[in-house]
């Protein structure tokens, strides 16, 4: 089967623009080629990865940035003042409504990420870029923004937990801004016990951290009879403890947080399952060139036509050129999250219209993937090529 011309949309800080793959190929598609992504066409076209389907050269109501709401709504921590000089000096979370840039020699890579000095996202840069110059923001929508400002290099953040599922809000956000995944790093979470120097756990009254932290290691809290506080972050939480010099309140958090506020650490890995364990999303402004040489991930996101069988027909496209699909989530659309279907028997009935997030092991240098989505497009109003990347195998 003959693989169509499939448009891409492209931009170099200038309005959007459609070309036919099959001119950025190594031959013409209908004699068999396929797309040959490599640096020269990159820097040409300044491609961005939008691969959308004709029929939705619009972007769906998903995709227009809005304000963020609050992250969440749990009971949060008041406000602490009086940091001593040493938690003064750390950088200042940028928010979204207040982006603002350090100076920086340019030696470094700038990684944003979500939380404060010492969160486990934090962790995460630093495993994956050692040397880097780590920016946090008090939201992720602000961890989008500072990418899309050039305040910073990069973002990593969160996906996905083994214990606490699937980070929706990061889901949306993937769609609402025109970044590019360029990486993936995993990481085994070490929840830590936290406290002032020279506590004892068994002193504790009370441990502050994040909600999810907190249920993650509810075992190990109920046995020591603490009563847990919501915060808004693990390592926010061990910044209180140690603002305020609270003897009898503990911090769940990361080794890393123990060591920039001077605390503790009472006790290691008290989490519930010892499988713990986070995927975070590398975000660029640009794609990367992805190869054959290791293994890919391509992550995209797409809607459907109705019908029947239609998303069994969807994913059968991978199936069908032995792809393997390490990820599938579903999120109602959020402008129009419902459509009028026909019932014979009440009449119109409604439905949730969803958003498909998919991720498959293969790179888009491959002729297989590009046939795949060629096939897709068949079935689809929208489709968007969220990021090609190298897999992280290793923990």
């Amino acid at each position: 089967m003959d693989l169509k011309a499939i448009p891409i949309w492209v931009c170099a800080n200038q309005p959007c623009t459609q070309l036919d793959f099959r001119y950025l190929g190594s031959r013409r598609c209908g004699s068999g080629g396929f797309l040959k992504l490599d640096g020269e066409n990159l820097r040409k076209w300044g491609c961005c990865g939008a691969l959308l389907d004709q029929r939705a050269t619009k972007p769906v109501e998903d995709e227009k940035p809005v304000d963020s709401p609050a992250e969440n709504n749990q009971t949060q921590i008041a406000q602490f003042s009086g940091f001593h000089r040493d938690l003064n000096s750390l950088p200042k979370p940028l928010s979204a409504t207040n982006l603002s840039s350090s100076p920086s020699d340019g030696s470094k890579v700038r990684v944003a990420y979500q939380g404060v000095p010492g969160a486990y996202s934090e962790v995460a840069a630093l495993k994956v870029y050692p040397w880097c110059e780590t920016v946090p923001c008090d939201q992720f929508e602000a961890a989008f923004k500072a990418v899309e400002l050039w305040l910073v290099d990069k973002a990593v953040l969160p996906i996905e937990n083994s214990v606490g599922g699937s980070i929706h809000r990061n889901y949306d956000l993937l769609l609402r801004h025109r970044l590019h995944i360029v990486g993936e790093v995993q990481m085994v979470v070490n929840h830590c016990l936290l406290g002032l120097r020279g506590v004892r756990k068994e002193e504790l009254k009370r441990v502050l951290s994040h909600p999810q932290a907190l249920d993650q290691c509810e075992m190990t809290l109920h046995k020591l009879g603490v009563v847990m506080v919501n915060a808004d972050d693990t390592a926010g939480a061990a910044q209180i403890v140690a603002a305020n010099g609270l003897r009898d309140t503990g911090a769940v958090a990361s080794a890393r947080a123990a060591k920039i506020y001077g605390l503790d650490i009472l006790a290691e890995g008290i989490q519930d399952d010892s499988d713990n364990v986070t995927r975070f999303l590398i975000l660029a402004r640009e794609p990367i060139i992805p190869g054959t040489d290791k293994p890919h991930k391509t992550s995209i996101v797409f809607t459907l036509e109705e019908g029947p069988g239609v998303l069994f027909k969807a994913l059968a496209v991978f199936a069908l050129r032995d792809i393997n699909l390490s990820k599938i989530e579903s999120r109602p659309q959020r402008k129009s999250p419902l459509r009028v279907v026909d019932d014979s028997n009440k009449g119109s009935a409604r439905y949730f219209d969803y958003l498909f997030y998919i991720d498959f092991e293969a790179s888009m240098a491959e002729p297989r993937a590009q046939y795949a989505l060629g096939h897709l497009q068949e079935f689809a109003r929208f489709l968007r090529v969220l990021g090609c990347y190298p897999m992280d195998t290793t923990l």
